[in-house]
């Protein structure tokens, strides 16, 4: 992910089928991720149609969830929004060193982009200004980073296979 607000490559979402696998937990900031995420959906091509939205209870579910979404085989990648603030007790360390390894082990396990969207913050304040959609929101950025990794690990077919040129057969390759 770029680490900025703006982002000038463009990918082709439009045959594409992509997840975004939520949290309900702190709703209102994963709220505005999934806002993100759908605005960069649109605006490199995607279909309203082809981009589904499942809510999970929190970040410690996002793992188990983005599992079976990618090895459905029904889609090309899975972005989990979510977002963990410390707190005073160990429960940040666990939630959110679980969520990134589970989610890391789905894509590794199916082959299918999984995108870590999950904001893991110190403090509301900077949760504010990651998950803000006229700021650095990162559900943006885990979208464009999902469809950047179809691209590389699922190109679009060759544009023909047919053969061109003098003297060879049809259907024979060059």
């Amino acid at each position: 992910m770029t680490g900025s607000t703006g982002n000038t490559l463009r990918f082709d979402a439009r045959t594409r089928r992509v997840v975004l696998v939520a949290a309900r937990f702190n709703a209102a900031l994963v709220d505005q991720l999934v806002a993100g995420a759908t605005q960069a959906w649109r605006e490199h091509g995607g279909d309203a149609a082809r981009l589904i939205v499942e809510r999970v209870p929190g970040a410690f579910e996002l793992p188990l969830a983005a599992k079976m979404f990618a090895a459905s085989g029904r889609v090309d990648a899975v972005v989990a929004l979510g977002c963990v603030i410390r707190g005073d007790t160990p429960h940040f360390d666990f939630v959110a060193g679980e969520c990134a390894r589970g989610l890391m082990d789905a894509g590794l396990q199916t082959g299918v982009p999984v995108v870590f969207g999950v904001l893991t913050t110190e403090n509301q304040a900077q949760a504010e200004v990651r998950a803000d959609v006229a700021r650095m929101n990162k559900g943006r950025e885990s979208m464009e980073a999902a469809l950047e990794m179809i691209g590389l690990l699922a190109p679009p077919p060759p544009k023909s296979t047919r053969a061109v040129g003098r003297g060879k057969k049809k259907g024979v390759r060059r």
